[in-house]
């Protein structure tokens, strides 16, 4: 299996806890959009190259599954692999684990389309981000 890639860590804080005491939903997507981009930069969709190219990424579809509550001070790890990779989408996961003993706090799994921004409309991946992509595909 592909090794996933860490795109993400951080510290959950007490802002981010609700009346219950653990961390809000908002909070978790959060901290996975926050992987996501890192995701995207490491196959070449940076925010320069998505600004100079006229192209952009918006998700059509997430599900988020939660394991473990988390709380003020745990801290957390994103690890994330790509699933699938199409002409004009990417689908991929992200699995958030707390750094003290490596529980699965949440999983998600994202569908993105890759847009032309001035078009509005889908388009599709240059070869080269398909390639780098590939790299990251989670392998059986």
């Amino acid at each position: 299996m592909t090794e996933p890639l860490l795109t993400y860590r951080g510290t959950v804080y007490p802002w981010q806890c609700d009346h219950m005491g653990h961390m809000n939903v908002m909070w978790y997507v959060g901290k996975f959009d926050e992987a996501t981009w890192q995701l995207f930069a490491a196959i070449g969709l940076t925010p320069a190259w998505l600004r100079a190219s006229g192209r952009g990424m918006a998700a059509i579809e997430q599900t988020i599954a939660y394991k473990k509550e988390l709380m003020a001070g745990d801290t957390v790890s994103v690890h994330s692999l790509v699933i699938e990779t199409r002409d004009k989408a990417l689908r991929f996961s992200h699995e958030m684990r707390l750094q003290d003993g490596g529980a699965v706090a949440a999983t998600t799994t994202l569908t993105a389309l890759h847009l032309d921004t001035a078009a509005r409309r889908a388009c599709a991946f240059p070869a080269e981000i398909r390639e780098r992509a590939a790299r990251l595909m989670a392998k059986a």
